[in-house]
């Protein structure tokens, strides 16, 4: 099996790698700098709506976010959330609004992040997909589910808080396990979810349960969706994933049975693939790769030896 000190497993994982953003979690409760973040002339704003940013092509053929400095934003009091801060000193928000704002040059598009965190630089795709994640979490935790009354929103997005019994409510994120399962004859097992499009195969995954190791869950989640047996397990890394709210960890995992008894209702097919099987269904168009960005694409790379064709 092949393992992360192989060429393809140092090669970067989307939405991970360093954005040269400090946080900057201190400043979250500080009001007075807060504001004076948002007043100060280098400050850059832009605006995310349903899972949405504005991004743009630059003369030099790169893809940004489109940002604006902060007098120009538009008008919000409260889903103003601060994201950190750059070495140069620039502040960064996102704001959440109900829809993106219009551009006068009609050149910027919308773009989620599946498309824009291909196309975007380590510090635009890491201020997106801190903000994706919050924008998602504040539109599913606006009341108290300690009492049911209304929260509001604090520390510069990253707390909700209930005024009528005074719980704090944070970000949540989910653990998630997502596994390359292979065989002794180094075979990788591939599935299709039942609403997913025809052809469309990928690594198995599942949330991680109360009271369970990442270990357990890779083996249960194996179990579960394929009426397989694993072995041993081996981590590679993890990836934000807010869709809504999901942290993937990523593992290769080594099965001891072979037989497949999919459950049917989250897989409707899973099938075992050698490399030659798995770059024929390719090319013939049987077999769709999932998409670029995710930890399954590059834990199926690092097996497959090479990148995998685009959609």
């Amino acid at each position: 099996m092949s393992t992360i000190s192989d060429e393809a497993g140092r090669q970067p994982i989307g939405l991970t790698a360093p954005s040269g953003i400090d946080r900057a979690a201190h400043h979250r409760l500080d009001e007075a700098w807060l504001a004076a973040a948002w007043s100060h002339p280098s400050t850059r704003v832009f605006v995310v709506s349903g899972g949405q940013v504005l991004i743009d092509d630059t003369p030099d053929g790169r893809t940004e976010l489109v940002m604006t400095p902060s007098f120009e934003a538009p008008l919000t009091e409260t889903h103003r959330y601060f994201l950190g801060t750059d070495e140069a000193g620039v502040s960064y928000f996102a704001l959440q609004k109900d829809s993106l704002p219009g551009r006068m040059d009609q050149s910027a598009r919308a773009a989620g992040l599946r498309e824009a965190g291909l196309l975007l630089g380590d510090r635009d795709a890491g201020l997106m997909v801190h903000a994706v994640a919050l924008e998602n979490w504040q539109r599913m935790h606006r009341f108290c589910s300690r009492c049911g009354e209304r929260t509001v929103i604090a520390a510069a997005g990253h707390i909700r808080r209930c005024q009528a019994c005074g719980a704090e409510h944070y970000p949540r994120t989910d653990p998630a396990v997502i596994m390359l399962v292979t065989d002794d004859q180094d075979r990788v097992l591939l599935g299709r979810q039942v609403h997913w499009p025809e052809g469309r195969f990928s690594t198995l995954a599942g949330f991680v349960e109360p009271g369970e190791s990442i270990e357990q869950a890779v083996a249960r989640e194996v179990q579960e969706e394929a009426g397989l047996a694993v072995g041993k397990v081996e981590y590679l890394a993890s990836q934000p994933w807010p869709f809504p709210s999901s942290l993937m960890l990523g593992f290769f995992a080594r099965a001891t049975s072979t037989e497949i008894q999919v459950d049917g209702d989250e897989i409707e097919e899973a099938r075992w693939f050698s490399r030659a099987e798995l770059r024929a269904a390719f090319a013939s168009g049987e077999v769709l790769p999932p998409f670029g960005i995710s930890i399954a694409s590059r834990l199926i790379e690092i097996w497959y030896g090479e990148p995998l064709p685009t959609r």
